[in-house]
């Protein structure tokens, strides 16, 4: 499953570390860092489903989900 909001970066791994390396680590770049302005008659959630989403417009819509069920597998830290 690909999502543009998903990146990737690989930290260093040094020769000593004592704790087993986490190779790739994964982050959320939230939609509203790609939009400068607010654009006129974008579309809108209806408003049960934009509370429960927390926001009205889909294009700043971002799922965060919990860090065990990101994309790495495991959580991060």
């Amino acid at each position: 499953m690909y999502d543009s909001q998903w990146r990737s970066w690989k930290p260093y791994v040094g020769p000593h570390d004592p704790c087993p390396p986490i190779r790739v680590k994964w982050y959320v770049v939230p939609p509203n860092q790609y939009i400068s302005f607010q654009p006129m008659n974008l579309p809108q959630f209806p408003l049960e489903e934009a509370l429960r989403k927390g926001t009205l417009w889909p294009a700043l819509y971002s799922n965060y989900p919990a860090r065990r069920s990101a994309k790495g597998g495991k959580g991060n830290g």
